[in-house]
């Protein structure tokens, strides 16, 4: 690996959430054998949890994914703390 990648690399490293393009982008031309600080993991505990999916309209979408990059949130985490507000805030439950 060069020393622009990397420095691609490193910058990488620092991004929390990478998209899954950029990601197969960098594995496209990279592969663990670059990295000596791999290391195998024999445990991988993991939960898996239910979710449904809904149709958003388009224009809403956009406004929801421009103030999820303002507040450093996922669209999934901003939607579902605007929902979980809304109805905690209802006078009858759902």
């Amino acid at each position: 690996m060069n020393k622009n990648e990397r420095k691609r690399y490193e910058k990488n490293k620092e991004i929390k959430e990478m998209s899954i393009i950029d990601g197969s982008d960098f594995w496209d031309e990279h592969d663990f054998g670059e990295f000596d600080d791999v290391k195998m993991v024999h445990d991988i505990q993991f939960s898996l949890e239910k979710k449904k999916y809904i149709g958003i309209d388009e224009d809403l979408y956009s406004v929801i994914k421009n103030k999820a990059k303002k507040l450093n949130k996922s669209e999934d985490v901003l939607i579902n703390e605007w929902l979980s507000e809304k109805a905690r805030s209802q006078t009858n439950p759902l």
